[in-house]
């Protein structure tokens, strides 16, 4: 009976974890960028079934039963949100397979987020975060933006950054071999664990773009009522388990 419980126990739990991913989701619907989230649920093997050749002299009758479900690290959708047109000279989108390149000076970020800014220094920075990030060229290096006074900005879609008649740069874009080995950040920022080796990136580069985030209000809405409802469920079996683990407690033995 006590298994029953803590089998009922895990899923309130695994649900607990598919609700909070739902409302992140929810929460970054506008986030330009960001990249939907999913759990990843597998179910907890029996005893029988972790240990196959301990089967044949097993005598607990629980050895068959499984588990209950555990949650396997996040997946993360990595496919190609919405262009949006936004007009601005520093905006700019994605279309295909890629991330810019972003630092801090301390630790180098990736990013589908397009919306840059000049700082005061004169710097092409990340807009999110308060332009703590600065975007990096093609060889790993700040671009600096001259003073927008003397000709407007223009970003081709091999990535080149023009004022006037002078190129100021290339925005970098690079891709990986393996996207799982990279892991959010916050501000729609990816760091890099691991040594995964980088591929040539394929998208384009489109000016005055941002891309939207592809998360799905429907769908997010309806994993939201969905996880909702197995959680109450996951409670409920609860309660009817403790109710009649209490009658068997208090009724066996009893004569008469």
């Amino acid at each position: 009976m006590t298994h029953g419980i803590w089998a009922s126990v895990g899923g309130m739990q695994v649900n607990e974890y598919r609700q909070s991913l739902a409302a992140n989701n929810m929460a970054n619907l506008n986030t330009v960028g960001f990249k939907n989230d999913f759990a990843v649920i597998r179910q907890r093997r029996s005893e029988s079934g972790e240990n196959p050749s301990q089967k044949m002299f097993e005598t607990n009758p629980y050895s068959d039963l499984g588990g209950g479900s555990w949650v396997r690290p996040t997946y993360t959708s990595f496919t190609q949100g919405t262009l949006e047109q936004t007009g601005r000279s520093l905006d700019v989108a994605l279309d295909g397979d890629g991330f810019f390149a972003v630092s801090d000076g301390n630790e180098v970020r990736y990013t589908r987020d397009g919306r840059f800014a000049r700082n005061a220094a004169g710097d092409m920075v990340l807009s999110a975060d308060g332009g703590r990030f600065r975007v990096l060229d093609q060889n790993g290096l700040p671009i600096n933006i001259a003073d927008p006074s003397i000709g407007s900005i223009k970003i081709g879609r091999n990535g080149e950054v023009n004022q006037g008649d002078e190129v100021l740069g290339r925005i970098g874009v690079v891709d990986f071999e393996d996207r799982t080995a990279l892991k959010k950040a916050g501000q729609s920022t990816f760091k890099l664990v691991g040594d995964t080796p980088t591929i040539p990136a394929t998208a384009d580069i489109h000016g005055g773009n941002v891309e939207a985030s592809t998360v799905d209000s429907i769908a997010a809405l309806t994993s939201m009522i969905e996880v909702s409802r197995a959680y109450d469920l996951n409670a409920r079996m609860i309660s009817l388990q403790d109710e009649t683990l209490g009658m068997a407690t208090t009724r066996i033995g009893r004569v008469g």
